[in-house]
């Protein structure tokens, strides 16, 4: 197969050929823009299959964690390949998984944060001024969007607990990580996320990022019955351990909102281990061994 999805850091520029390329050669999905940034980058989604519900797969949260972005475009790239030559994906049929089922991919839900990661405060247009103040000089690494909010904190589940944690970490306005901003879904970015699973259906939702080999699925009493069944299936074919997030990271997430308010299995997935941003030459064996994970989650 002949990759449209190449090993290389997935700035906007190469997401938006990538978007057109694979909408091109794979016409059995459908393509479209489910929001756009501040900064008014598309937020892309990808979809496939003819089933109510979806399950929804997410990446790109966070600036530093632009791997995970760059795994999900290429499992969409391989899940196409394969139902369009009838061929199994990690072992898996792929028209069987996706008889009576659909799948929703947004591969960059942060496209300025990526951008500003990868390329500095420049990427951030008008709020080049905000990112460089928020920055202060220092080089802790960027996570947040263009307004110095962190989309994996601006999500409406325990937002004001989170908030209280923030200030006591001394964050109390725009940062590079951590601030959750002046109010839930106050932020572009955290609207696509939310829209695509309420206007959908999702039955499950997928949330990538990195560092750890790590799987957290719960939130609290909302925690569906049927969750621990499907976090230790996605344990047991990728060897990630099941895990709590601790203090700060334990509201305001989307695993968080999508569990309290849809009542359904929702996963946070730390792919690979190091330091963000994970390196680029790591990235064959990250995702082989999070791709049968992938699969058996459209199946679930």
């Amino acid at each position: 197969m002949e990759r449209i999805v190449k090993r290389r850091p997935p700035d906007y520029q190469y997401t938006q050929a990538t978007f057109s390329a694979l909408r091109g050669k794979y016409p059995i999905a459908r393509y479209t823009v489910c929001g756009r940034s501040l900064c008014s980058r598309s937020i892309y989604a990808f979809i496939l299959g003819e089933g109510e519900s979806p399950a929804v797969y997410t990446a790109g949260y966070h600036g530093q964690e632009w791997l995970t972005t760059l795994a999900l475009l290429r499992f969409f790239e391989e899940l196409c390949y394969a139902l369009t030559n009838g061929k199994e994906l990690a072992g898996v049929p792929a028209a069987s998984a996706l008889e009576g089922r659909s799948a929703v991919f947004l591969p960059c839900v942060n496209p300025d944060g990526v951008e500003i990661a990868l390329h500095g405060p420049r990427a951030a247009g008008q709020y080049q001024p905000l990112v460089e103040q928020a920055m202060r000089g220092s080089t802790e690494k960027w996570n947040a969007n263009a307004r110095g909010v962190d989309i994996n904190h601006n999500f409406d589940a325990g937002w004001e607990i989170a908030r209280r944690m923030e200030r006591e970490m001394g964050i109390t306005g725009p940062a590079p990580r951590r601030f959750g901003g002046d109010h839930p879904e106050s932020e572009p970015e955290t609207i696509a996320v939310t829209g695509v699973c309420r206007q959908t259906d999702a039955r499950s939702l997928l949330c990538l990022h990195s560092q750890g080999e790590e799987i957290y699925w719960q939130y609290g009493v909302s925690t569906p019955k049927r969750s621990p069944m499907m976090a230790r299936i996605l344990s047991a074919s990728s060897g990630y351990r099941l895990a709590q997030p601790a203090a700060i990271s334990s509201h305001g997430g989307a695993k968080d909102w999508f569990i309290a308010e849809m009542n359904r299995p929702g996963f946070t997935v730390e792919i690979g281990r190091g330091t963000n941003p994970l390196p680029i030459e790591n990235f064959e064996s990250i995702y082989l061994r999070i791709r049968e994970m992938l699969m058996l989650f459209l199946l679930m």
